[in-house]
């Protein structure tokens, strides 16, 4: 495998290269990192490390079928191998006080800002926006903000800025310079592999999918890379240092949707933001959980293999992937095969994936004729971690219910499945009076733990109402 050392991308509107044998960076140093070490792009900030206040938000720029391509990202999530062949955009290079962005100019405007802290990450986030619609919803506007925390300003001001941006959208530089950066983004390599060795670690991206597996069957102990939003917090918060990395985040092959007359097909390199976009109407149960998943700035980095492979017991896309009855498609260079998905995770953390093996592909059947709803329950609406989380695929026929399946989250070590409750369910009136017998075989299904999102007494006390909150729903929806 023909390798390289350094990376390039764009920054301040000209190729700037990093040879990690001849720098202070180390391959994890992570993007926010860099940017602080700079002269000028200390607008970026550090706030929570971890990807929940938004204060290191910047927009990243690259080619899409020959188009550029703006999205918002937590930069102290990704490592800068990650930014080889892309646009880097801070706030920085929006505007000055002499000539201001519209979206800076509309936060001033508007008085959205106070202290300042947090207001570069919230002008990044607006300028995505601005980017990508020009009429956008409240929801819409809502969802691009999340990500970012404001203690002194409120977001009233933020969210009026936003719409007036929005509303008198205007070509801005990045429109003029479109032709010079595609040209730019093409100068850059992305066919040779980047591999980079440290004297503490090896940090190897290919952009092949048969390089990736080669290298994985040579080093079956690299440690896969896709999104980075778990394994980042390992190094901004642990302070660990990771030894191998096989970092597969740039293979084309990974990153595609489509479908044919029995399935869904979905890359595991592909972004969860992307596939509730493209995919949430057809499946509105993974919509709904996609919705409240981290924030735009997560999503557009969290890849849906890697949420499937980290194996949380409280990964938000599990119960309602086992609901739809996905299925986990693996390969390694010599074998391809697939596992359903509730079958693929076997304990806390732990897969049946091989260590030769990638996760290339996610299949979700089509013309399932059961109902599909999906719920979480957190601290907070957005952005937060599962306490509790189901889905439930029932089918129901003359109001008796013929089939259903409920997968939960955040009770056990592992998603899993409620059996006694569904055989409580089984076969019964569709009714209040069933869900409430059913409710009460929670406790023989599961023993969850206590810990600092909840009591194990709160978390059955969640499964028991949740099993009610189905029904209503299904109730009130007529069905």
């Amino acid at each position: 495998m023909e390798t390289k050392s350094h990376i390039s991308f764009i920054l301040d509107n000209k190729v700037e290269t990093i040879d990690f044998n001849k720098s202070n960076y180390s391959p994890t140093t992570t993007l926010l990192n860099y940017l602080r070490s700079l002269p000028n792009h200390k607008g970026v900030k550090e706030g929570c490390a971890e990807g929940d206040c938004g204060a290191c938000t910047v927009t990243i720029a690259e080619l899409e079928n020959g188009e550029i391509i703006y999205k918002a990202y937590d930069s102290c999530l990704i490592f800068l191998p990650m930014i080889h062949g892309k646009q880097i955009i801070t706030v920085e290079n929006l505007g000055d006080s002499k000539n201001l962005h519209p979206v800076q100019h509309f936060m001033v405007e508007k008085d959205g800002s106070q202290c300042g802290y947090c207001t570069p990450g919230f002008v990044m986030s607006m300028f995505a926006l601005y980017k990508n619609e020009q009429q956008p919803s409240r929801e819409t506007v809502n969802d691009y903000l999340t990500g970012n925390l404001c203690r002194c300003t409120g977001y009233r001001p933020i969210i009026d800025a936003t719409f007036a941006a929005t509303k008198m959208y205007q070509k801005d530089q990045f429109d003029a310079d479109t032709d010079i950066t595609i040209k730019l983004l093409n100068s850059i390599d992305r066919t040779t592999s980047i591999k980079i060795e440290t004297s503490e670690q090896t940090y190897v991206k290919p952009f092949q999918l048969k390089e990736a597996l080669e290298y994985l069957n040579q080093h079956p102990d690299a440690l896969i890379v896709s999104g980075s939003t778990d394994v980042a917090l390992r190094v901004t918060k642990k302070k660990e240092i990771l030894p191998h990395i096989l970092d597969i985040s740039a293979i084309s092959e990974l990153n595609y949707m489509n479908e044919n007359e029995q399935f869904y097909r979905i890359g595991s390199g592909v972004a969860l933001d992307e596939i509730w976009q493209k995919l949430g109407i057809e499946l509105p149960a993974l919509a709904e959980i996609l919705k409240v998943f981290g924030s735009k700035q997560i999503r557009n980095i969290a890849k849906i293999g890697g949420n499937i492979g980290s194996a949380s017991p409280i990964g938000d896309t599990l119960p309602v992937l086992m609901a739809y009855k996905a299925i986990v498609v693996l390969q390694s260079l010599k074998n391809k095969r697939e596992i359903p998905l509730e079958d693929f995770i076997i304990g806390y953390r732990k897969t049946q994936r091989n260590d030769n093996e990638l996760i290339v592909e996610i299949k979700i059947p089509k013309h399932n004729k059961e109902i599909v709803k999906s719920y979480k329950i957190s601290k907070r609406k957005d952005l937060d971690i599962s306490t509790v989380s189901v889905a439930f695929a029932i089918k129901i026929d003359q109001n008796i219910i013929q089939d259903i399946s409920i997968y939960f989250g955040g009770m056990a070590a592992q998603t899993k499945r409620a059996i006694e409750t569904e055989k409580a369910l089984t076969g019964k009136t569709f009714s209040e009076e069933s869900f409430e017998l059913a409710a009460e075989k929670i406790t023989e299904d599961f023993k969850p733990l206590s810990d600092a999102r909840s009591s194990a007494e709160g978390r059955i006390i969640m499964a028991k109402n949740l099993l009610l909150k189905v029904w209503s729903d299904l109730t009130t929806n007529n069905v």
